[in-house]
């Protein structure tokens, strides 16, 4: 495993509607093979976010909080909301009463709101508490929370998992309070901050790749061997600066498949993001979201750095 993401994942719509398409390019492929489906996603997810109501409803209140419509997941925002039934809603939607609950703007007045699935950062989430100029989030939102009279998805303060300094201690974290050792192992992630990992990352630049411990979509990144030595310097010091700041892991030789570019065929590196949802119940997607690097050698695989992505099969066996 490379990262993990906890606080807002996103991508999970290009794995379902990568997979409709193909159902509707290739309809004869998935008569004759038994490809495990995707498409239960959007219903798991109710399921998950109705587990988190605070009221014994059959059918509580579920609302996608996004920031907006220039967020670049606001298609996703958008999507999940249409697929499970729930309204999409902005900061401003929403108001927190003395009564200490969450309630909805609409044109017949207020709707109590029971679970949130929010799609906006911690720190914009209540300028109550955090950013007090944000105006992506609800004054009071954390309150209500806190008293238990919302559930929120993913819960503030689940991004501590995205540090990816935290990632490091994963492994520990399993055996200390698990006792075993875990099934799949991390690549192996060296931390500035410990003075012999830092000789370690400083003499091992060129066959590394660097990343800031809470950046996303591939910015701020080292590749090692694609790098110039001006980079490599460059990086060379932003880590002596700022130890705190950063990890390396090895350069590792991605798989590759085959892809469309330029009018031929040519293998491409790519990574896969499955997908856990964890209520009352578990479910981890039978299949996922397989990003691939347009770019020729590239490793980066983020949509935000050119990187697009392929539908992923689990095909069951014929025993």
């Amino acid at each position: 495993m490379l990262e993990d993401n906890l606080r807002v994942p996103s991508g999970v719509s290009y794995m379902l509607e990568n997979r409709s398409v193909i159902k509707r390019v290739f309809p004869e492929v998935f008569t004759r093979s038994r490809i495990r489906p995707v498409d239960d996603y959007p219903h798991h997810l109710v399921d998950v976010l109705t587990s988190l109501s605070s009221r014994p409803l059959d059918e509580p209140e579920i609302v996608v909080m996004t920031p907006g419509i220039f967020n670049s997941a606001y298609f996703e925002h958008s999507y999940l909301a249409q697929r499970m039934g729930a309204e999409l809603v902005g900061g401003d939607d929403l108001v927190v009463r003395d009564d200490d609950c969450v309630y909805m703007r609409n044109i017949d007045g207020l709707t109590r709101v029971d679970t949130i699935y929010r799609r906006v950062n911690d720190a914009f989430l209540d300028p109550e508490v955090f950013k007090s100029d944000s105006v992506l989030g609800t004054p009071g939102l954390f309150r209500a929370w806190a008293k238990g009279n919302v559930g929120l998805a993913n819960a503030p303060g689940a991004g501590v998992a995205d540090d990816k300094v935290v990632y490091s201690y994963v492994p520990d974290v399993i055996r200390y309070f698990l006792d075993e050792d875990p099934i799949l192992p991390n690549v192996p992630t060296f931390r500035a901050s410990d003075s012999s990992h830092l000789s370690h990352i400083l003499a091992n630049l060129p066959t590394m790749v660097v990343k800031p411990a809470n950046e996303s979509g591939g910015y701020g990144m080292l590749v090692g061997p694609a790098a110039s030595k001006g980079e490599i310097e460059k990086f060379r010091d932003l880590i002596r600066k700022d130890t705190r700041n950063y990890v390396a892991q090895p350069a590792l030789a991605l798989s590759t498949v085959p892809s469309l570019c330029d009018n031929e065929v040519a293998p491409r590196h790519v990574d896969l993001r499955p997908f856990v949802l964890q209520g009352a119940t578990q479910a981890v997607t039978e299949g996922g979201l397989t990003r691939v690097a347009l770019r020729k050698g590239s490793l980066v695989v983020n949509s935000s750095q050119g990187g697009g992505s392929k539908d992923t099969w689990i095909v069951e066996g014929s025993g």
